[in-house]
């Protein structure tokens, strides 16, 4: 038995660690038995990365979302977005892509003659510090989302949208809020958090970084693998194991950036910090110190979901990923 798949934002960074790990071996959906990915689509704006691209299985399916429209899928890896930054940045962008993206991917998934499972990357942004009542506080598996910025608001909307299509019976959804996810390789991006992978990035190549929060800013992490990881868990349970339609929100290790510049500094054996420039960006604070950097997330433990033990493993991942050190 073999399975088709398809990754929207599939040339992105997470998006091409997914199709990596699909490519490379059986892979579970639903329940049922591990099985080889007969074909992987992959949708974006980009083509994706050469090595993705030369596998034989992949096919690639340039344009916007809506353009995921011919053959049938088992699966759908809905991870393609107008980033927070972006999304506050461009109201329209954000809306066209994070809402009316979404409801597309989910019309091709209702279209199909056998429900896809359908997993969606959410984000901790669905949380926030409404001003009328306070910080957020904690987080744990029943905490009401007030998202705060344009980005949280797309997101929450897009978990509402994937609970009712699974609740209609048209989709087998999964939606799970990621944290920030650090160290990202490779150029910066216009996330509001995109910094927390600059300040390890930048220094570990010889190149300075600015830190535009205060340094003792509580902040929520996971490593790439370990949100890889949920991603492909939320896809390999049956819908008992799953649950609740509501979002799972995912286990996060909680630092601060002055902690994460320290680790920085352990793992390199030298004062490589001493690149980052700390200088306070009043709108991007705003928007990263209304997220939530505590979790208690027993429902995500319970699929055996777990945060990294430390920055100082998270540091090393990337090293050994991508030198530098």
């Amino acid at each position: 038995m073999s399975t088709r798949i398809v990754v929207t934002g599939g040339s992105g960074f997470l998006g091409s660690l997914l199709a990596r790990r699909l490519l490379g071996g059986p892979v579970a959906l639903g329940g049922a038995a591990p099985a080889d990915v007969a074909e992987l689509t992959l949708v974006d704006l980009v083509p994706p990365p050469a090595d993705v691209a030369a596998d034989a299985r992949v096919r690639f399916v340039p344009g916007p979302l809506d353009a995921v429209r011919p053959g049938e899928a088992d699966a759908v890896f809905h991870l393609a977005g107008v980033v927070s930054g972006a999304a506050e940045a461009d109201f329209d962008l954000g809306m066209r892509t994070n809402i009316d993206g979404t409801r597309a991917v989910l019309e091709y998934g209702r279209r199909h003659a056998v429900p896809p499972i359908v997993v969606f990357t959410s984000s901790l942004a669905v949380f926030g510090s409404d001003p009328a009542i306070g910080p957020v506080g904690d987080v744990d598996d029943d905490t009401l989302p007030r998202p705060q910025s344009s980005y949280g608001i797309q997101k929450f909307v897009g978990e509402q949208l994937v609970a009712d299509y699974t609740r209609k019976g048209f989709v087998r959804g999964r939606s799970v809020r990621l944290v920030t996810v650090s160290v990202r390789p490779g150029p910066p991006n216009a996330a509001a958090s995109g910094f927390l992978s600059g300040i390890i990035r930048e220094p570990l190549a010889g190149e300075r970084a600015r830190c535009p929060v205060d340094p003792d800013t509580p902040v929520a992490l996971s490593s790439p693998r370990r949100s890889l990881e949920a991603i492909l868990r939320a896809a390999a349970v049956d819908d008992a194991t799953w649950g609740s339609r509501t979002a799972l929100t995912l286990p996060a290790l909680t630092t601060t950036p002055r902690e994460m510049a320290r680790a920085l500094d352990r793992v390199a054996g030298r004062p490589v910090s001493d690149l980052i420039d700390w200088a306070d960006d009043p709108a991007i604070g705003r928007i990263v110190g209304s997220w939530p950097a505590r979790f208690h997330t027993p429902r995500a433990h319970a699929l055996g979901l777990r945060a990294e033990a430390s920055f100082d493993d998270i540091v090393r991942e990337y090293v050994a990923g991508h030198g530098g050190a």
